[in-house]
């Protein structure tokens, strides 16, 4: 594996961690909206991860070279529709329905605030691995001195 595309791996790390941070901080945003644009309550929204396809070509190359691996990208943001709605008696509400119950997004702070660290420790392990794999890249230069 090259230094660069250490790097570029890191990278598309950063990358995919600060997005899944965005999608966390709007679920937390969203924890009460119960109404959306369509009439419906807002849905916890779920980031998904995938390694990076490489082409057949960078497969075999990347076989013989001994490496493995070629970032992440990210797949889907998808709705999560397998947790149910939270449901809240308050008649008084606007968006109440005829027996006075409230539904409120399927959203958790615990959970959110447990993805928020995860992802911000993996950003955090990614700029670590960056860090070194530029430090490397350095001293190799420094080596003709």
């Amino acid at each position: 594996m090259s230094v660069m595309n250490g790097m570029n791996v890191s990278a598309s790390g950063m990358t995919a961690q600060r997005l899944r941070m965005d999608i966390i901080s709007q679920n937390i945003a969203n924890v009460n909206t119960t109404r959306d644009a369509n009439g419906n309550p807002y849905r916890r929204k779920v980031v998904t991860f995938a390694e990076k396809n490489v082409t057949p070509f960078g497969d075999v190359l990347m076989k013989v070279a001994g490496t493995t691996g070629n970032g992440v990208k990210v797949t889907s943001i998808r709705e999560d529709n397998a947790t149910e709605l939270r449901k809240v008696y308050d008649p008084s509400h606007p968006d109440a329905d005829e027996d006075g119950y409230v539904s409120y997004p399927n959203v958790n702070i615990v959970q959110e605030m447990t993805d928020l660290i995860s992802a911000t420790r993996s950003y955090e392990a990614n700029i670590t691995a960056f860090n070194a794999s530029k430090n490397m890249a350095l001293k190799g230069l420094e080596v003709g001195k």
